[in-house]
This record gives C-alpha cells, structure tokens and sequence, in this order.
C-alpha cells in the first residue's frame, strides 16, 4: 500500500470505530438521523469498512439533527472521555463543522498548526438546503468562503510551524470578533434552509461544487450496511453518490494515490507514534 504506515493506521481506525460507535449511541439516544459521506461511504461500500490507506471519517446530517446533535451531546458525554468540538465549544477551533474528539489521544495533523483542542476525531457536516439558481448558489459559496477564510487566519491557523507563529491565547476583543464572525457564517449556510427547495449541500465540502450535492429524499431515505464489526446508516441511493463524486468508485486508485491525508503523529496509550 504504497508508504503507508499500517501501526498508527490501525490505531486510528480503533479510536475512530469506537468515536462512531459513540455517535450511533448517542444519535439513537436523541432519535437523529446519520448518514456516512465522502470516503466513509466509499469505504463502507467497497471494503465492507475502512478504506485501508485513509486516516479520517466523515459523517453527514441534516441541519435540524446536526443541531440537535450539537445542543444535547454535550450533557450525554459529560462523563465519557470525549469532547464535541464546535466552533462555539471551542473558540480556538476554526471549522464550521463538528469533531468528536477521543480526549485520550492526542494528534498532530499535515500541515495544520493551530491551537484547537486534539485529539482522533469524526468530522460532522451539516446538510443545508441550497437555492436551484446558479448565480444563487454561487454568491452563497463565494460569502461562505470569504468568511471561511477569514475565520481561519483569525483563529491562528498556518500551514507550518514557524519560529514567528503566535501561540498566545486571543484576547477579548479578538474573540468576540471571532464569535460574531462564526455565527455570520453559519446564518450564510442556513440561509436557504426555511424554504421548500429539493437539494441539500454540505456547504464546507472540500470536493467541487456539484460533487456533495443531494435531494433531501437521498439523505432520509436510508439503509443499514456492515462498516468492519459494526452496522452504518448509508443512503440507499449510495451508488448514485458515490458517481457523482468519483465516477468508477469500484475501480482501486493507484497506488502512489493510497497514502493517508491527515494525520501525522499520534499520541496513544503513552505512546507516540508516527
């Protein structure tokens, strides 16, 4: 598999089933909806699991049980050993998307230096409706992005560690800037979301446009899949998805492509790996 390291691999896929296994609980708990997205699906559908060489997880719901999610969590893993990092629960944290972190890890990612809380997590994106009108959507994508970006040089995200990078805490009047500046944000991604309009998009997504986009239909009408020992929610119209965002889905990258993406160094059990 190319230069990928099977140790800490195999670590972080421990930590990330029992992250989802969390996530399950608690989603059954408050009688929310998930779904598997992006190379979650991927994995779920053509390895029965995992994709073998990929570091991370990513879970989709709709706006309404994101924010129910969100809301109640916290108070159901007040004695657990994980943490729902938000852009409110954690001011250093700079996303507009949510992590469960495993409080007993500690991670460093690839080119990702800033002073949020780590730790092995699952990605949760929220599902917001989108306007039919091109020109709609893409002065919507354009706000979102503007702000996106601003946030994320405010909160002290870099690319590298350098020797100037500041690590002090944000005084006051940055951090209120900054909370305004995330709830702007999220109002540009709910902009649309009290009207009757038929798509939903993970605004945040990192593949192009038209790629993450779906019928509200697709994201509740859902089916039960194996994802390793354990049983995933997937939309029953996975297929269609997964063509939309990788065409020939079945076919194996090369394998100089089969590389893990984000994470660098893990620190579990007293132990560093990397």
């Amino acid at each position: 598999m190319g230069g990928v390291r099977i140790d800490i691999l195999d670590r972080i896929h421990h930590v990330e089933l029992n992250n989802l296994k969390k996530i399950i609980q608690i989603c059954d708990q408050l009688n929310v909806n998930y779904f598997l997205i992006g190379g979650s699906l991927l994995g779920a559908i053509r390895h029965k699991g995992f994709i073998p060489w990929d570091d991370d997880m990513d879970i989709g719901m709709l706006r309404n049980d994101y924010e129910q999610f969100a809301q109640y969590a916290p108070s159901l893993l007040k004695n657990d050993h994980y943490f729902l990092q938000t852009a409110y629960s954690d001011k250093n944290y700079g996303f507009s998307y949510m992590k469960l972190l495993d409080r007993h890890t500690y991670i460093e990612e690839k080119n990702n230096v800033n002073r949020a809380r780590k730790g092995v997590f699952i990605d949760i994106f929220p599902f917001d409706r989108i306007p039919e009108d091109p020109g709609d959507q893409r002065s919507q994508l354009a706000r979102f992005k503007l702000l996106d970006s601003r946030i994320i040089v405010k909160a002290g995200y870099r690319w590298i560690e350098t020797p100037l990078y500041r690590h002090s805490d944000l005084d006051l009047d940055d951090l209120q800037d900054l909370e305004t500046m995330k709830h702007d944000r999220e109002t540009i991604m709910r902009q649309y979301n009290q009207q009757s309009l038929t798509h939903i998009k993970n605004i945040a997504s990192q593949y192009a446009y038209d790629k993450e986009i779906m019928t509200t239909n697709e994201a509740l009408n859902l089916i039960s899949v194996p994802f390793e020992k354990i049983t995933v929610r997937v939309p029953k119209n996975y297929d269609a998805i997964l063509t939309r965002l990788y065409g020939n889905y079945h076919q194996l990258p090369p394998v100089r492509q089969r590389t893990e993406k984000h994470i660098s160094k893990l620190i579990m059990d007293n132990q560093l790996f990397t």
